[in-house]
């Protein structure tokens, strides 16, 4: 199938999402809460686009558009790039300590309307990224409670929480920085929680927490880790070299 993009050509396989089919072509779409190892939630919308069927005209997420049939899509349109700004300004509102959506907002062009009622101290969009990585983990440490304004990514009533292992992947996958973790040398605090750091038995970097360790074993039903991703690479690297000279 041939869709159009921006006036550009482009291969697709049905069903395949326009966010996917640009980013295979080169065309830039911007994204905010779209993470390519979780499923698409469309909660920040930054992603929308135009697009044009004989049916007519609409205005869609990129990010979860399967496309089933030819269409043309304008990415950098006077009103996408208007639509875009706006909700910007919103997410502005709603997560006015966020450094990163203030670059973004910026970068558009835009700025936070004085009419919009500012959450202060609030980074968090509730785009679920974070939710996500946590029970795809297996640990389901933290959720959404609360509702309207008060509605909040955290673990139960607040509390440190038994199920976290400090992995934080949550922080990773967080696209505005919402989610504190500090690390020290020797240890890794999140969600109220300190973990201490397991080190490499070579070079002695951090390879995560013990908890994080033990529980990535018992999937792949392995010993916990003694050394860090590089010196494995390197060990397996000594072994071959040792074998095939």
């Amino acid at each position: 199938m041939i869709i159009e993009i921006d006036g550009r050509k482009c291969n697709c396989e049905k069903g395949e999402y326009l966010l996917d089919v640009a980013a295979r072509n080169g065309i830039y779409i911007p994204t905010l809460c779209h993470n390519e190892s979780l499923r698409g939630m469309a909660a920040c919308r930054i992603c929308s686009v135009e697009i044009e069927t004989e049916a007519g005209g609409q205005v869609v997420s990129a990010c979860v558009y399967p496309v089933e049939i030819e269409i043309k899509v304008r990415t950098d349109s006077v009103k996408i790039k208007g639509q875009r700004r706006m909700l910007l300004s919103l997410l502005a509102a709603k997560a006015p300590e966020s450094g990163i959506i203030r670059d973004r907002l910026q970068a558009e062009g835009g700025s936070l309307p004085e009419r919009f009622i500012r959450l202060e101290g609030k980074k968090c969009i509730l785009c679920g990224l974070c939710v996500q990585a946590c029970e795809k983990v297996g640990s389901g440490a933290i959720g959404t409670f609360g509702r309207g304004t008060e509605k909040k990514v955290s673990t139960p009533y607040g509390d440190p929480s038994a199920d976290c292992i400090g992995c934080s992947s949550c922080a990773a996958v967080c696209p505005t920085g919402a989610i504190a973790v500090s690390e020290e040398k020797d240890a890794r605090t999140i969600w109220g929680k300190t973990f201490a750091l397991v080190k490499c038995e070579k070079c002695g970097a951090a390879v995560g927490t013990r908890e994080e360790l033990k529980r990535a074993a018992k999937i792949a039903g392995t010993e916990p880790p003694a050394l860090c991703a590089e010196c494995r690479k390197k060990a397996v690297a000594d072994v071959l070299a040792e074998t095939y000279k």
